[in-house]
Formats: C-alpha cells, structure tokens, sequence
C-alpha cells in the first residue's frame, strides 16, 4: 500500500508540549494514503461519575485512519474517553463529531474479554457481528470472510469452549471487523493474553488496519504495544491530555530497535514520575 508523510502538528509543536528526554524523537506520522475510516473532533469533552470528575475538557483531533494509542496509569479517564467515543457512555458536557453522519456499523469495539456466547459456535458468534444484517443471504459469507482475515476459517464449526485464549480474541476481532467498521475501538483486548500470543496479535491488529485503513484506538496500560502499534501515543493524566506524541516508524515495527525502546522509555518515565506526584 503506498503511503504519504501527513502531519496533523509540526514538531515545534508537539515537541513545546512534551517534556519527554531528547533521544525520544518526535517525528511525523505516516498512514495509508486511502482509509476508509473517520475522522474523530472532540470539543471540551466531560465526564463525571457522582463527585468524581473523570474526564475534564478533552481537545482531540484525529484524522481519518489513524491509529492512536491511549496509555496513563489506572483512573486516568482512558477507558471512559474510549467508551464515550463509541457512544457506550452518555457524553456530560462537550462534543464528539465524525465530520457526518454515522450508523452503529460504523463503530465498533473490541474488549479484554472476547464475550463470545457459548451456545453458539464460532461462525455464528461472528455474524452477531453483523447486527441488522444477520438475516442478509450473504451473512455466512461475510462471517467467513472476516475469519479468514483473522486466519480462523478452519474453526467456523467449533465451539468457543474448544478454543485458547488467543484464538477467542480472533473471534472476538473477526465479530468486530465482519461489519467493515469506520472506526475500531480497543479496549485492553490483548490484556489477558501470554506475551508471545500478545505479539501475534498485536502483528494481527496492524496487519488488519493497514489492509482495512479504519480508524483505530487503542487503550493499553502497555507502552511498549502502544508505541508498537500506533502512530501517536496520547498520554492521559487527571482526565486531560498531558501529552500527544506522533511517531513514524517502518511498519512491520521492529520491536526492540533503539527508536522504540527510547520512546518507550521517555513514556514510562513521565508515567511513573506522575506517580511520584500523586
């Protein structure tokens, strides 16, 4: 797939709003040329739950297939944010616009756990997926089509029960791809899973958006699948945006290379010096 340098902020910018060490580069994004994503505004966006302010004026831009990683220490208001974007919370005060309008296909979300339904076998759990389009003549298809992208086509028949952990998520990825969403949500999805099954799936979700070009969000309490994955990094602190790092890097990524890992730690440390504050 070709691709073209697209900047959504100039490094002065960006770099005046990080206090990250010098080895961490701030650089420009790059990301498919044609998506098929959306593009996400977000205005002075609150949430409260009781007395307990979560969320406190989020100002968020992202362009159409992009994929942003959100990262910040348990309680930052990361996970709302993300449940506010795709309308599973009702919004306090502010804003989220998509530049149109929208149908639930459009926007889908992927969780730590997979929430398969355990009386129905695996190409039926992706056709749930489907929504208002289950009954369609070509839904079979569609399913299959979604486990193939996920490389699953030879487990259409078994039960959930019969699967491992990382071979669940599959599912749970193709029941959220097979309705070809706009926007694609994660939740912690990788969470639960052992570290090389982790990587894998993480090759999964970048090989899926790249082919795809929806537009991707991913909450992770991991840095290291954060800048892995994504093409800017926000880090969340007290339900604000503290920093917003856009990094360019080959994909596949090289996990381990002197880039990575310095990003990686000037995230880490900014996070455990907001510890320290606290």
């Amino acid at each position: 797939m070709q691709t073209a340098l697209r900047t959504s902020l100039s490094e002065t910018e960006l770099a005046s709003r990080s206090n990250f060490a010098p080895h961490a580069r701030v650089v420009r994004e790059e990301r498919p040329v044609h998506t098929s994503g959306l593009p996400l505004s977000i205005r002075g966006l609150r949430k409260s739950f009781g007395d307990n302010e979560v969320l406190r004026g989020i100002d968020l831009h992202i362009p159409a297939g992009q994929f942003v990683a959100i990262v910040g220490k348990s309680g930052c208001g990361k996970s709302t944010l993300l449940r506010l974007i795709a309308g599973l919370e009702k919004i306090d005060a502010g804003s989220i616009s998509f530049g149109q309008d929208i149908q639930p296909e459009d926007i889908r979300v992927m969780f730590q756990e997979p929430r398969l339904l355990p009386w129905a076998r695996v190409l039926a759990n992706v056709e749930v997926g489907l929504g208002r389009d289950r009954a369609s003549k070509d839904a079979h298809a569609r399913a299959e089509k979604a486990l193939t992208e996920v490389g699953l086509a030879d487990k259409r028949d078994q039960w959930p029960s019969l699967l491992s952990g990382g071979q669940k998520q599959r599912v749970a990825l193709a029941r959220a791809l097979v309705s070809r969403p706009r926007v694609l949500a994660f939740d912690e999805p990788l969470g639960a899973l052992d570290a090389l099954t982790r990587i894998s799936m993480q090759r999964l979700l970048e090989r899926v958006w790249r082919d795809q070009g929806f537009t991707a969000i991913l909450v992770t309490h991991d840095v290291s699948e954060a800048v892995a994955l994504a093409d800017r990094v926000l880090v969340i602190e007290d339900g604000r945006i503290a920093h917003d790092v856009v990094v360019n890097a080959g994909r596949p990524r090289q996990r381990g290379s002197a880039e990575l890992a310095g990003l990686e730690g000037s995230i880490l440390s900014h996070l455990l010096s907001a510890d320290d504050r606290t």
